[in-house]
């Protein structure tokens, strides 16, 4: 008996690992691989190997290294996104950033290890990380988004910078962050928040030539 049901959860563990697309195996061998060996050595060789997908099928998924870290990055946007909900009237700008960021940093916890291991690497691998600089700011303005501030335009480009510079600030804290309830990551994203306020257009400081005359 005990040896039939032994059988049937290695059946359901293997139909539910082939159901899985190479596309998502990829990823996840990415990570696993860079937790385990860092990224410097995650060469796509490597990974297609850890996937167990042929070569000219990850070919058709993935052609470098910078796509599959932006690929882990749009993976994490849609987890956030799918959880975002209709800004409240009581809600103000900054909870809401606040909420989205939380949610992202949350659906990264699992990978924690796997992302310091990146962003170590990405110091020593200058073209990738130039490569990747494109969805990361994309990334930015989808959160920008889900918490109901614009990216569009000259000022949303600005906000979307800002965003970024306080997030990698975040990202410092939130790969060492040891606490269950991640309780450090959210004590820095609050401080940087406050001091990020008026570069996100969600504090006391406006753009705008009214403000500047006022100031003058």
């Amino acid at each position: 008996m005990a040896r039939r049901s032994k059988a049937r959860s290695g059946k359901t563990a293997t139909a539910a690992a082939s159901s899985r697309t190479p596309r998502d195996r990829i990823l996840d061998a990415a990570l696993a691989l860079a937790e385990r060996e860092g990224w410097r050595k995650a060469s796509l060789g490597a990974i297609a190997g850890e996937a167990g997908v042929p070569l000219h099928e990850f070919y058709g998924e993935f052609r470098s290294r910078a796509a599959i870290i932006g690929a882990l990055m749009a993976r994490t946007d849609a987890a956030v996104l799918a959880g975002t909900t209709p800004a409240g009237a009581e809600e103000s700008a900054r909870d809401r950033l606040f909420d989205v960021l939380m949610r992202r940093f949350d659906a990264m916890k699992p990978h924690r290890a796997a992302l310091k291991a990146i962003a170590r690497d990405l110091g020593t691998d200058p073209p990738t990380a130039l490569c990747s600089a494109p969805a990361f700011l994309r990334s930015m303005a989808w959160m920008l988004e889900a918490a109901g501030r614009s990216s569009a335009g000259i000022r949303g480009r600005l906000h979307v910078r800002a965003l970024a510079l306080l997030y990698l600030c975040v990202m410092r804290v939130f790969v060492d962050d040891d606490t269950e309830d991640l309780g450090k990551t959210m004590a820095a994203l609050d401080r940087r928040l406050g001091q990020a306020e008026p570069w996100l257009g969600i504090g006391g400081f406006r753009w705008g030539p009214r403000e500047q005359k006022q100031s003058a």
